[in-house]
């Protein structure tokens, strides 16, 4: 079929009654030959941002809050001090923790102690690690949008 850049298009509206009401719209010339479909273009892949920052953006967050919530349930379950366990995880999280001391009073009973600054620094290192994250989105999208040919 050739191309005929002279002459209209004309829309053609038709109804198939196969049992559904089903409008279908095709567009034909003027002359009555159907228009040529458009050929399908090549996907264009482009990443937005730099996925593999944000991936260990992520895990490294994953990995201090997983550090600080075994601290605070091994505080709450009031796991013995004299374990090499336990002692190694309070003194790995103890830098983790200490600029949240303070901020909310620790309470016990017995053994269990619910240490309030644990949970506190889990919520400010995931919001830490979003605010990175959406840093890096930021800086690293391109700056234009590229269209595929």
């Amino acid at each position: 079929m050739q191309d005929r850049p002279d002459t209209r298009y004309e829309p053609v509206a038709r109804r198939e009654d196969d049992g559904g009401s089903e409008t279908v719209r095709e567009e034909r010339y003027v002359d009555g030959a159907p228009v040529r479909p458009l050929a399908a273009a090549d996907p264009v892949v482009v990443e937005p941002y730099n996925y593999r920052a944000v991936q260990i953006t992520w895990f490294v967050v994953a990995l201090i809050t997983t550090l600080v919530a075994i601290r605070f349930v091994l505080k709450m379950l009031g796991a013995s001090p004299q374990a090499e366990f336990v002692s190694f995880m309070y003194g790995v999280t103890a830098p983790l923790v200490a600029p949240f001391r303070g901020i909310f009073p620790d309470s016990a009973t017995g053994f269990n102690i619910f240490e309030a600054s644990s949970l506190v620094a889990i919520v400010i290192y995931l919001l830490i690690g979003w605010g990175i994250v959406a840093l890096i989105r930021l800086l690293t999208a391109p700056h234009q949008r590229r269209i595929a040919p």
